[in-house]
């Protein structure tokens, strides 16, 4: 399994020549399209995760894809093939085992409307939470970590990132700082991940291979 993360909150996940996306966003300007995209996965509807644009290039370079996310977002998309999921659902595509977990979207502020929110594990390793910090009932090998969002305080990303307890952590979420601001975060978030015995470091533009 192959995951690559582009910018943003954008990942790609690669296995014997299949891929899915997740969070093709608005902010994602780097994205490269992958070959035979059997699904996009959608936390939740908020643009920086859902662009219009992106989600239209895959489903016309991959007529069959599914789309797969909380019915907030799904019901926005009804002219892709489409599947709603829910907390504690399970589903099986292409050869991927996916997990979903939570439902509801970290607060911004109480006045705000309050979207759906989906956290996906996939083959059991990888974990992806959306906008949330829903902790999964199974352990987790590498986690995509949000580490800044208007909805986001460092301390409870750095306290997920404990309760997760991955072998390998990478942030992700983070288009809102600049180069100062990630090497902040990465110095503060890096100095907790060596006491929760976790290896944290950026894997932007790039690709890491799990067997």
């Amino acid at each position: 399994m192959e995951i690559t993360k582009f910018e943003h909150a954008c990942l790609t996940v690669e296995k014997e020549g299949k891929t899915i996306v997740i969070d093709p966003g608005d902010f994602t300007t780097d994205f490269v399209m992958p070959a035979d995209v059997v699904a996009i996965i959608i936390t939740h509807e908020h643009g920086d995760h859902h662009s219009d644009k992106h989600i239209a290039a895959i489903a016309e370079a991959n007529p069959e894809v599914l789309i797969i996310g909380p019915e907030d977002a799904t019901k926005k998309l009804k002219k892709y093939k489409t599947h709603t999921v829910n907390n504690g659902e399970y589903l099986e595509l292409e050869g991927f085992n996916l997990d979903f977990y939570g439902g509801k979207h970290k607060v911004i502020h109480p006045k705000l409307p309050k979207a759906q929110n989906i956290g996906v594990l996939i083959d059991n390793q990888l974990y992806y939470p959306g906008d949330s910090f829903s902790v999964p009932n199974k352990s987790v090998d590498i986690l995509a970590l949000p580490v800044s969002a208007p909805w986001l305080k460092l301390s409870e990303a750095i306290d997920f990132m404990q309760t997760i307890g991955a072998n390998l952590t990478f942030p992700t979420h983070d288009a809102l700082l600049s180069e100062a601001g990630k090497s902040v975060t990465d110095r503060i978030v890096g100095d907790f991940a060596k006491a929760a015995g976790t290896i944290y470091r950026r894997i932007d533009n790039e690709s890491i291979t799990l067997e």
